[in-house]
């Protein structure tokens, strides 16, 4: 039964991607109850709310679980093993969280589908990936992704670039004009290359992804576009928000306001308060629902500081103190 329950909610899932680029509220209460009956962990957590899933029947009624327990367990729903798992980087003394794949194509199908309603289909793009923290480890799901791009690109010439700038400067100095090129980099990456080839890269949509990983010393999010725009003489800077523990993305492309996939929705709650949301563009918990993380789950509470928007946008303020953070008991459990 659990099976085939998986199954209509996948087909669900890829019908919507076909049919409809807006969040489905119906397909996402379908895939709590699936999850409060199968994810051991979940319904662990529910309980201990004392919240009953069969007198849930709205989006904000649903509990979101801290992200934390990517880190201290198995978040999975069903039975079933992994084929691969994704890890995070995480710092020195940090334990890394840990997100069970049991399918790989349905991660790599869903990157796709996030991103071609903004920017395309990934074959139409030279795709160059600068991402050196990434690639010096394994579990990385945005090498995944990037790999995939690289894959389907109609381009030769795209590829990951490790620490070797100057065959990247190369190969943009080098593309035919009117090519259209992805630059796709970790911030610190994007920074180094910023200052031994400042060139004019006018055309070319350069991507953060954000994150120093102790590379460099840490800048706002402002600061890092000012310096790549005057560097590479482009207008704007583009960004991905996208995380281990997810299956879906959210993309700006230029400012600060994402725009997540039809499979994610992003709400806020209040900081002192996870099960109150906030008022549209008031500041704090950024909770999303990522309908793809169908066989783990959809619902998590993340440490990051946020708005969010009627429209389906949210900005990212930055991460939570997690000392105003109010948890549960399974959290010591």
């Amino acid at each position: 039964m659990p099976q085939h329950q998986r199954e209509k909610l996948v087909a669900k899932l890829q019908q919507n991607a076909h049919e409809s680029a807006s969040f489905d509220e119906a397909l996402a209460l379908d895939v709590f109850r699936y999850q409060a009956e199968n994810n051991a962990l979940y319904a662990r957590f529910l309980a201990l709310l004392r919240r009953n899933p069969a007198t849930i029947d709205r989006l904000d009624q649903i509990p979101f679980l801290p992200i934390s327990f990517f880190k201290s367990h198995r978040v999975q729903t069903g039975e079933w093993s992994e084929t691969t798992t994704f890890t995070s980087s995480g710092t020195t003394g940090q334990t890394p969280s840990q997100h069970l794949v049991r399918d790989l194509a349905l991660y790599t199908n869903n990157c796709v589908r996030g991103f071609a309603p903004l920017y395309g289909p990934p074959e139409n793009w030279l795709v160059l990936a600068l991402l050196p923290a990434y690639l010096e480890r394994t579990g990385s799901s945005l090498v995944v992704m990037a790999d995939d791009f690289i894959r389907r690109s109609r381009y030769p010439e795209s590829g990951f670039f490790l620490n070797n700038l100057a065959d990247l400067a190369d190969v943009l100095t080098q593309r035919a004009p009117g090519t259209p090129v992805l630059l796709l980099g970790v911030s610190f990456a994007l920074l180094d290359f910023a200052e031994q080839f400042p060139m004019n890269l006018s055309g070319v949509t350069i991507m953060e992804t954000g994150g120093m990983k102790g590379r460099r010393k840490e800048i706002t999010r402002t600061e890092l576009h000012e310096i790549l725009t005057k560097a590479f003489g482009v207008e704007a800077i583009h960004s991905e928000y996208g995380m281990t523990e997810l299956f879906s993305q959210g993309y700006a492309r230029g400012g600060s306001v994402f725009t997540p996939s039809a499979t994610m929705r992003v709400v806020t709650t209040e900081i002192n308060d996870p099960f109150c949301w906030a008022k549209p563009g008031k500041p704090g918990q950024v909770n999303i629902v990522d309908l793809a993380n169908v066989d783990t789950c959809s619902f998590i509470a993340t440490e990051d500081l946020g708005r969010s928007w009627p429209d389906g946008t949210f900005e990212i303020l930055g991460r939570m103190d997690t000392a105003e953070m109010r948890g549960c008991n399974l959290m010591v459990e």
